[in-house]
């Protein structure tokens, strides 16, 4: 019997506002799809933590026993700036900008996305399919909508005409929007617009000749619009129906109610049974923006070398620490936070440690069926890591209790808690095991200080060759020094 069998996992679905008891399309299969980055910049904190929400609930539906086919994309065209249907792709925007081809764009942050969930254990997802490797599938999802009679032709560009679609169905149910609403309240097309409508959007948009990223469509050349990348390929790799579909909080409108509208022009009926929706990150209580300064990146965090940090975290802490949130919960990130968060981290850690030597006894005084069934109501509402981390400290005072000897467990009990560690700490959550984290930290810091010292003698003694040597050989192990009026700093690469 799997386990999916005995849990009772509750989803909170976006659509319908509710938890509601999750029922696959399939029995024992499951079909995921989650909107991936456009990768024209450095993946962002924010980015990062609905990557690793839907991580937790891949690892957590696969530990369950589920078949889980997880599809996540990659957009490397069609995404304009300020999500509009006019003005420039901000991939090309970019390598106009650096004067390079928009792929070299692409190529650079998709291996900085890989890159920086790969440091904080994210597991890869099934399938990483990309917009321009469907062309073909978008440009064949047009045809069928204006076949059905939900888009229009105007010069070159094809539209989705919303008023049409919402006599049939009903545009903006996943957002709560009112079409007739944001109609009275957009202003009036000028006359230079090819659209019919302000709340229309673009299926497909004709190149202008400036424009380098485009291919040729019954329509004109040209380039898909955002929203239909993620209609196309998440059809193709999970079919027209299909069980999760997830994002960023700020994609439900208009990108995943765009997705809905036209997965209903195109095939008639709903395309996904449960949305779910990942909430915002802030920092210091302000909203991340790179235009005030109120920002902050992975790499920084690694490094120490943000201005809002006081010391460098281990990627493993930023996992940690990020899961102390309910994933529909707004996190606010700070350094105070980061630090309690550390130090939480290395306790559990440490408990690790002990578990191994704890003594064991002839009975146990400690039942462990009652909090192992507290870890799995944890997350069998809607994925509750908070609570589940609650209930993981709960496991730690067993430890200290049974290494203080005022509670007892046997052999077979001391291997069920090593094992329910190890599944909801290594496998559910994915944190990876860090022994002595704040030690070994101190002493590589420790480390380093001193060779800077001797580095700094050096140079007083006028040994430019030695000072030149420590230097050099601190840049190639990934310490690159930074001389400064107040003295030498470092930061770790």
């Amino acid at each position: 019997m799997k386990l999916f069998e005995t849990q009772n996992l509750q989803i909170y679905n976006s659509i319908k506002g509710k938890k509601e008891v999750f029922q696959p399309i399939l029995p024992g299969k499951v079909g995921m799809y989650v909107c991936g980055p456009t990768v024209y910049s450095q993946v962002h904190l924010g980015n990062v933590r609905t990557f690793m929400s839907f991580d937790v609930i891949y690892r957590y539906l696969q530990h369950l026993g589920f078949q889980v086919r997880y599809v996540r994309n990659i957009t490397d065209v069609g995404h304009m700036v300020d999500d509009a249907d006019d003005g420039e792709d901000k991939i090309a925007k970019k390598a106009r900008l650096e004067q390079v081809e928009p792929m070299e764009i692409v190529q650079r942050y998709t291996v900085d996305f890989h890159q920086i969930l790969q440091k904080l254990n994210c597991l890869p997802p099934s399938i990483e399919p990309t917009a321009t490797g469907h062309i073909m599938e978008q440009i064949q999802i047009v045809q069928q909508i204006l076949d059905n009679g939900y888009a229009y032709e105007s010069n070159g560009s094809v539209y989705f005409d919303v008023v049409k679609f919402n006599q049939d169905y009903q545009y903006g149910k996943l957002s709560g929007r009112n079409l007739d609403e944001m109609l009275a309240v957009t202003r009036d097309l000028d006359g230079s617009s090819d659209k019919r409508n302000a709340q229309d959007f673009a299926l497909w948009k004709k190149a202008e000749p400036q424009h380098i990223m485009r291919w040729s469509a019954p329509w004109s050349d040209g380039f898909p619009g955002w929203h239909l990348e993620c209609t196309a390929m998440s059809t193709k790799y999970l079919g027209k129906k299909f069980d999760i579909h997830g994002g960023g909080m700020d994609l439900k409108f208009p990108h995943h109610e765009c997705e809905i509208a036209q997965n209903e022009a195109c095939t008639h009926q709903e395309p996904v049974n449960y949305w779910m929706h990942a909430n915002m990150l802030t920092l210091n209580g302000k909203k991340m923006a790179k235009s005030t300064g109120n920002n902050i990146l992975p790499h920084e965090i690694f490094e120490g070398s943000s201005q809002f940090l006081s010391k460098s975290f281990a990627p493993s802490v930023v996992r940690f620490f990020m899961l102390q949130a309910h994933y529909r919960s707004i996190l606010d990130f700070s350094n105070e936070a980061i630090i309690a968060a550390e130090k939480g981290f290395n306790r559990m850690m440490e408990a690790m440690d002990l578990l191994e030597n704890i003594p064991t006894s002839q009975e146990s005084t400690i039942d462990l069926s009652e909090w192992i069934k507290s870890c799995y109501d944890a997350m069998n509402d809607d994925f509750n890591t908070p609570i589940l981390i609650a209930q993981l400290f709960e496991g730690v005072k067993y430890v200290h209790l049974i290494k203080d000897q005022k509670e007892f467990i046997t052999e077979a009990d001391k291997d069920l808690l090593k094992n329910t560690f190890h599944q909801f700490i290594i496998d559910v959550l994915g944190i990876t095991i860090a022994k002595n984290t704040e030690d070994q930290s101190n002493l590589t810091d420790g480390l380093i200080q001193l060779l800077i010292e001797m580095r700094m003698e050096a140079r007083i003694n006028k040994n430019f060759a030695l000072s030149d040597q420590i230097r050099d050989q601190l840049l190639a192990l990934g310490v690159q020094l930074k001389d400064g009026k107040d003295g030498t700093t470092y930061t770790l690469n």
